[in-house]
């Protein structure tokens, strides 16, 4: 049997977009996973083998030293196959590592760009870092067609090296999982103290700067003054965007304000949402608003790149130029205030998300990919896994 190891940087990114991938491969390959310790009980029941290794997110020269020729190690004594790579600093660390050790198959997969955000000095040597991924992976993997593009576009991958599967995503949606639910949107506003009639706008993810929060809590600000029904729900970790912050924010609102640190059950709170809010400045692609369609809720998010393959403008959400808070807020209001637009733009999120982005499609083309890849090196294929 062959071997397969995923590296990614926490179990969370793992559960989130790999598991199916995993059970999938499973059936076919030997398993590996290799994260670091942060909620390892994640991963519980994955049909794995785990390895925990202290990968920091943040560089740290020393510390990456000694995780680089952990992995160096690692992959020598074990004969990989196939090392399968996701996120910024386990794509450096991992393809280098598995280039050193000469695993025949080293695909990486681009999320989001932490650099596209950025200027001067460190924009240009985090990109340096993604052209070097690049050139050490025999194979690499993009989200989304607009993420293909521009990088492409910003030369840190050559036309025609990339590959995207399907219409894109890491690993579409669970039609199971994601859906509308009427117990679960009671359930969930009765536990957060959300009246049912309210119109709760919904945010999922890391509270920073580069996902717009400070755009959205300026924004709920100026729309809770005029609107008492209006309710923002955050779901996700902190980061340099403290909660605390945004009360302060909307300090003369802040009873309106909820706040959920952490969640395994999405879903959930995706059910209990009216408008789903992403008003990002970098994705690849935001599953979020993907999984939020599923539920049929329509988004609001800003129009770059990642987020357009996402959102299809005027059907199945609105968009507004990143950074734009006025224009945040008119689309806000004007979801929140045509309530039969709403209806017919979460119908159409549902229909758009399930047809374009099954999960088990997308996991079959993924497996398929794996075969062809470590039977016969640089199988015929083109850009897109078909």
């Amino acid at each position: 049997m062959k071997k397969l190891c995923y590296i990614a940087t926490i179990p969370a990114v793992v559960n989130a977009f790999l598991r199916g991938h995993i059970q999938a491969a499973a059936e076919k390959y030997e398993v590996t996973v290799i994260c670091n310790f942060a909620d390892r009980e994640l991963l519980e029941g994955l049909d794995a083998r785990l390895i925990f290794l202290a990968i920091e997110r943040k560089p740290s020269l020393w510390q990456d030293l000694v995780i680089l020729f952990q992995l160096f190690g690692l992959f020598r004594r074990e004969r990989f196959d196939i090392v399968h790579s996701h996120m910024p600093k386990t794509g450096l660390l991992g393809m280098l590592a598995a280039w050193l050790a000469r695993v025949p198959v080293r695909i990486h997969t681009f999320h989001g760009e932490v650099w596209a955000t950025r200027a001067g000095l460190e924009r240009r040597a985090l990109k340096k870092f993604d052209q070097l991924v690049a050139w050490l992976a025999t194979d690499i993997l993009v989200v989304s067609p607009s993420q293909r593009d521009f990088l492409v576009q910003e030369r840190v991958l050559p036309a025609g090296k990339a590959k995207l599967i399907g219409a894109g995503s890491v690993c579409g949606v669970d039609s199971l999982r994601f859906h509308a639910d009427a117990q679960a949107r009671k359930a969930v506003r009765h536990d957060l103290g959300i009246a049912q009639d309210a119109k709760v706008i919904l945010f999922v993810g890391r509270l920073n700067r580069d996902k717009g929060m400070l755009d959205l809590a300026a924004s709920f600000d100026a729309i809770a003054k005029h609107h008492s029904d209006v309710v923002l729900l955050l779901v996700g970790a902190e980061e340099d965007v403290p909660f605390s912050q945004i009360q302060e924010i909307c300090s003369a609102e802040r009873e309106r304000l909820h706040y959920v640190r952490f969640t395994a059950t999405p879903e959930r709170y995706m059910a209990a949402a009216d408008i789903f809010c992403l008003p990002s400045y970098r994705e690849g692609l935001p599953m979020t608003i993907i999984e939020a369609a599923a539920c049929g809720v329509p988004a609001v998010a800003s129009r770059i790149y990642g987020i357009t393959d996402a959102v299809e403008d005027g059907e199945t959400g609105l968009l507004f130029p990143a950074g734009e808070v006025a224009a945040l807020t008119y689309a806000l209001l004007k979801l929140m205030t045509e309530n039969e637009l709403r209806q017919q733009m979460g119908n159409a999120a549902r229909v758009r998300a399930l047809g374009l982005f099954p999960s088990e499609k997308i996991t079959r083309k993924l497996m398929t990919w794996y075969d062809r890849l470590s039977g016969e090196r640089g199988g015929k294929h083109g850009n897109e896994l078909d």
